[in-house]
């Protein structure tokens, strides 16, 4: 087997819900949550994805990352309302062919419009594997960007989450809110004609 190594870089950063941080390789975000311990992020990280990396180097203005970069403005951007932002982010997960598939499924979920863990295992093409769809939301390494947080319980209930059920409230509510018109004219509080 041949080892390879990779080089892994990360960013944290303080959110409305805590610090927040991102794992990226020099083209995808690898891992990402709700916390500022970059070591248990790294461990999220498949091992055909996470190589022999020896350091994971912290992101910087002398030395800029695009992936980190784009992230981080995601992410701001989610939290300033522009709750799709994150959707353009790229990111790479590995697993067998039902979890990549079932983490693909989760990236088409709309923010505002969650869905019970029965509809995911439909989206993600095996209607009666619900605990199989669970299960690809507990594994996923790249919280928010793959918005496992989106998936509820059929009888309305929230569900687990890794960072806690109330950041997962929490991001749901914020993507519940109508995002502005960029057409409102606000003098009148009403759509510009």
């Amino acid at each position: 087997m041949t080892t390879r190594n990779y080089n892994l870089n990360h960013v944290s950063f303080t959110t409305a819900d805590g610090p927040f941080s991102v794992v990226a390789d020099e083209h995808h975000v690898l891992a990402s949550g709700w916390t500022w311990d970059i070591g248990a992020l790294v461990q999220l990280i498949h091992p055909d994805l996470r190589g022999a990396a020896s350091e994971v180097r912290a992101g910087s203005k002398v030395d800029p990352h695009p992936v980190l970069d784009q992230a981080a403005e995601a992410v701001a951007a989610y939290y300033a309302g522009d709750v799709t932002a994150v959707d353009r982010v790229p990111v790479r997960q590995r697993s067998g062919p039902f979890r990549e598939q079932a983490w693909e499924a989760l990236r088409q979920v709309a923010p505002g419009a969650p869905v019970t863990y029965a509809g995911y295992a439909a989206r993600a093409g095996r209607p009666s594997a619900i605990r199989a769809a669970a299960g690809a939301c507990a594994m996923n390494a790249a919280a928010l960007f793959v918005p496992c947080h989106r998936i509820v319980r059929t009888d309305g209930g929230l569900g687990g989450f890794r960072y806690g059920v109330q950041i997962k409230e929490s991001l749901l509510r914020r993507e519940s809110v109508p995002a502005p018109s960029p057409h409102a004219d606000p003098r009148r509080g009403s759509p510009a004609r």
